[in-house]
């Protein structure tokens, strides 16, 4: 087989599982008003919505013990065990998920096991993006690095774009009360059905060269030293993904739901903008990720930052002035530009900053800590921002927020007084 070939069929089973996590991911929020009528029935609307929303985030809270347990176990094993271990743990919460019947059912029990699912794909999912990343940093070919890691993130995009096309077929199928009463169950049991197909690809991984060759495989108690020695690093990179994290759930996650509750869109066209800013997001990440290759992430990382600090509530205020599908796809897209050009750079950029030898469980932490307390808890902070304003605009203030915290750690993770990397296991 030709080394390109190879190459190419190593990121497609490094990236199979990352597709899992994130296709779960987006049918919690695409489906969010579903949900909340089937496991949290209040009669406020809002109240309902919100206890949703923080059952999506409450994943993300496990994150963080996800990447230092899970991270170590990379670290320590290898890249291939680690990412096939978290492959299982995120499955057993997506069949849970699928399968738990409601509230009408079984009562408390229903969104108990709900947040069960969660809580467990929340702990896969700590380790999942760093393991994949590191993964694909290491077994890129030289000066190549930025578009090799920029796939990481383009296999989310593929699951936003498979995830809504399903979304537009089950409206197109089903009445409106099916589909709230039963059929948004439909694209969690095909997320089942792929599962072997997954573990198949997965299992096929080889490991990379760069970890076979490293002579020490550091225990999970000095990785743990090592992490709290870098903590300045990793509050660097944590505020680096704030960024790519708020906007990432924005635009995705949070969209179908903005569309249809807020701005009075049709859950079709709410999808086929979900759709649109999943091509573009698949498009500019390996373009933007090949480009920091040539020119260096900091200008990138730089640029991308101040336009979003410029432009996000500018443009949401213009969509909502007069709301109509055209307006909303058009933002929408600016922000996709925003977001798939700053990450493209951003993703690789955190795993040349940490060390190598815990470089799972640091990439991890930092990223698991942005999306846990800032990422996670984007729909739900743009959904309170909204109603305690009363400015349908308001979610640009948290994406102004984000950008702020991007263009810090990129003057801090890039100047001369940036964080040392600091050895703290014996080799």
């Amino acid at each position: 087989m030709p080394k390109s070939t190879s190459k190419a069929m190593a990121v497609l089973r490094v990236t199979s599982g990352n597709f899992l996590e994130m296709f779960d991911f987006f049918l919690f929020g695409f489906y969010a008003t579903h949900i909340a009528a089937a496991f949290f029935p209040v009669s406020n609307p809002f109240a309902s919505l919100m206890l949703t929303f923080g059952t999506f985030g409450a994943g993300f809270l496990m994150r963080p013990l996800g990447a230092l347990f899970l991270g170590a176990y990379v670290d320590r094993i290898g890249r291939r065990e680690g990412l096939i271990l978290t492959l299982g743990i995120m499955s057993l919460g997506t069949v849970l998920i699928a399968f738990v019947p409601g509230y009408a059912t079984i009562g408390l029990a229903a969104p108990i096991l709900v947040l069960i699912g969660r809580l467990l794909q929340g702990f896969s999912a700590g380790v999942e993006l760093g393991g994949v990343s590191v993964y694909l940093a290491e077994m890129a070919t030289p000066g190549h690095k930025g578009f090799y890691v920029s796939w990481q993130s383009g296999s989310q995009q593929v699951a936003i774009i498979v995830a809504a096309a399903l979304g537009y077929w089950l409206n197109a199928s089903f009445a409106p009360q099916t589909v709230s009463d039963w059929a948004w169950r439909i694209p969690f049991f095909i997320g089942c059905l792929i599962v072997p197909l997954l573990f198949a690809l997965r299992r096929s991984l080889q490991e990379t060269e760069e970890f076979l060759a490293r002579k020490h495989r550091p225990e999970t108690r000095e990785i743990f030293q090592s992490m709290a020695a870098n903590w300045r690093l990793v509050g660097a990179g944590m505020l680096l993904v704030v960024m790519t994290t708020v906007s990432f759930y924005m635009i995705t996650v949070y969209t179908p739901t903005f569309g249809r509750a807020v701005l009075k869109l049709s859950a079709t066209d709410a999808l086929i903008v979900t759709f649109c800013v999943g091509v573009s997001n698949l498009f500019w990440l390996p373009v933007m990720g090949a480009l920091s290759d040539r020119v260096g992430r900091r200008p990138i990382l730089l640029v991308f930052t101040v336009l979003t600090l410029l432009t996000a509530y500018p443009a949401l205020a213009w969509l909502v002035a007069n709301i109509t599908f055209t307006k909303m796809l058009v933002v929408e897209l600016w922000l996709s530009f925003l977001y798939a050009s700053y990450n493209g750079a951003m993703v690789v950029a955190l795993t040349e900053v940490m060390p190598a030898h815990v470089r799972t469980s640091g990439f991890s932490l930092a990223y698991s800590l942005a999306t846990a307390l800032f990422g996670g808890f984007t729909p739900a902070v743009s959904t309170w921002l909204i109603e305690v304003t009363g400015d349908k605009a308001a979610p640009g203030y948290w994406l102004i927020f984000a950008s702020a915290c991007g263009l810090i750690a990129t003057l801090i993770l890039y100047s001369s007084h940036r964080p040392v990397a600091r050895e703290a296991v014996a080799h």
